[in-house]
């Protein structure tokens, strides 16, 4: 049974909850070789930093298009990562379970490096570099530590780097190793002592470069005593806490879209979000937070869920969600590989994700509002002042499968009306668009995503009843909204996504 329900999206326009960065969409990068296999599917085939095509069109288009995507570089192996410095053969990864991660210690060849840094330059991203934060210590056989961070390697690659002119946007320390890590665990003391050297080597290193690249870590689970011992120890050396996230859990669980489709399920992040927040807040720390690693569900995903239509409900919606509690950036597992990557490992091709990641880029501005939805469960929304131009971006998601929602917006607070007629008030009013007869010429871009045949595991995203492919040169294509009169209600079809872009609403939190 198809039905129509109406709800309301409540805007409170007085002032902003979150400020974002204007680059916050980041994707990574990872090491894992061609052997990385989880549940007997091996899904990485050529997308590690050391053997990806970074010779390949498409590749250097998707990247391109964000102008700039942060990426950032790092994962499992990263803490097992030589930089090759000439003292001694760079040898690669190789299949060894009997070792931590299930592969032995690897080799970052310098002129693999170039041929990095000359696609980035090309590509115009912006990379945060994940150091081996393992070197110079030994590991317990419970997994505990010993020692502090040899930082003499990462020394070599970051003065090789400046002597190149390779440019920086961070040095982050470490991979999933604070808490109780992820096979091996790091105190919070001695993180914080290792960080503070960090920051010494980069301020040592780039003595005469401005700006600095950014000073990054943990890049672990949140716990909340370690994260708010290691922020204590570390106010004034840390410019970024990066936090990680995998919160439908496994790839091989069957139970995947389920969670994807069920609010109160996406609703349990929020704890994550609001505990590092206040932890922030509570101590002496400048450092913002990012999230520096979210693929979903962890041991690279699943094919036809995690790169899939379906997974846009669970992005966007983290996303959004990430906003409202100002995280700056959020690095999505991964721009490819795995089966969790925006472009498909083989062809390079885009998946949905990719588009809606980029849609975001291009509409979300940075200053995030409040945002509500009465109406119903099923929709999730989420605003943000408009990124080029004046008004509002609102993001509503329907994980309802066969109701229609007509969404009216409503505000609170004063707001003016591109002809210059203002609006004033002093009591909380709601005003409501459709009202408004001065509305009634103006019109809102809107952009409604849905899957191909309605099959939410597609790889083939519609924008606007159109399929999202690439052009025949291998280009993005254009992603174009239709326009509709700004009196009418928005409609969200059962399982879509729609963007709209209100020019006409101008709130004092986007002034």
């Amino acid at each position: 049974m198809n039905g129509t329900v109406e709800g309301f999206v409540f805007i409170d326009g007085k002032s902003s909850i979150g400020r974002i960065d204007s680059d916050f969409i980041c994707a990574t990068l990872d090491w894992w070789p061609p052997e990385k296999c989880d549940y007997g599917t091996c899904s990485w085939d050529h997308a590690s930093l050391l053997n990806l095509d970074l010779n390949n069109d498409i590749f250097l288009n998707a990247v391109k298009a964000f102008s700039p995507l942060k990426i950032r570089l790092g994962g499992t192996l990263q803490d097992k990562v030589i930089y090759e410095d000439h003292k001694k053969p760079c040898i690669p990864f190789s299949k060894n379970t009997s070792e931590l991660f299930g592969f032995t210690e690897g080799c970052l060849p310098l002129s693999r490096w170039d041929e990095l840094n000359a696609f980035f330059i090309k590509a115009g991203a912006l990379v945060i570099f994940g150091l081996n934060a393992l070197t110079g210590r030994s590991i317990r056989s419970d997994g505990s530590t010993v020692g502090s961070w040899d930082s003499t390697n990462a020394e070599s690659l970051m003065r090789y780097t400046v002597n190149k002119g390779y440019s920086m946007y961070g040095w982050e320390l470490g991979n999933e190793l604070s808490g109780d890590g992820v096979g091996v665990r790091v105190s919070a003391d001695q993180y914080a002592s290792d960080t503070i050297a960090l920051q010494n080597l980069v301020q040592n290193v780039y003595s005469n470069l401005q700006p600095k690249p950014l000073i990054i870590a943990p890049g672990g689970f949140f716990a909340v005593n370690w994260y708010k011992e290691f922020m204590i120890k570390t106010a004034k050396s840390l410019d970024v806490v990066t936090h990680h996230m995998y919160s439908l859990g496994p790839g091989v669980d069957q139970h995947l879209v389920d969670k994807i489709l069920d609010p109160s399920y996406l609703d349990r992040e929020a704890n994550t979000f609001s505990g590092l927040q206040s932890t922030l807040k509570s101590s002496a720390t400048s450092a913002t937070a990012w999230v520096g690693e979210s693929g979903g569900a962890y041991n690279s995903g699943r094919n036809l869920v995690t790169n899939a239509f379906v997974f846009s409900f669970w992005y966007l919606d983290q996303l959004g969600m990430a906003s409202a509690y100002d995280t700056k950036t959020y690095c999505r597992q991964s721009l490819i590989g795995g089966n969790y990557g925006l472009l498909n490992t083989t062809t390079f091709v885009p998946n949905p994700d990719y588009y809606s990641a980029l849609l975001w880029n291009r509409l979300m501005g940075r200053n995030v509002l409040s945002t509500s939805f009465s109406g119903t469960r099923k929709i999730r929304a989420y605003a943000h002042c408009a990124k080029n131009s004046q008004g509002i971006t609102l993001l509503l998601i329907n994980l309802d499968n066969t109701t229609t929602v007509q969404a009216k917006v409503a505000f609170n607070g004063a707001f003016t009306l591109s002809q210059k007629q203002e609006i004033h008030s002093n009591v909380k009013t709601i005003i409501r668009l459709q009202q408004e007869s001065k509305i009634s010429k103006m019109e809102r871009e809107e952009y409604h995503l849905t899957a191909k045949d309605g099959d939410l595991h597609s790889q083939i995203m519609l924008l606007n009843g159109k399929i999202l492919g690439l052009t025949s040169l291998g280009e993005i294509p254009p992603l174009e909204p239709v326009s509709v009169n700004s009196s009418e209600p928005i409609i969200v079809a059962p399982f879509s996504i729609v963007f709209a872009q209100i020019p006409d609403v101008i709130l004092p939190a986007c002034k």
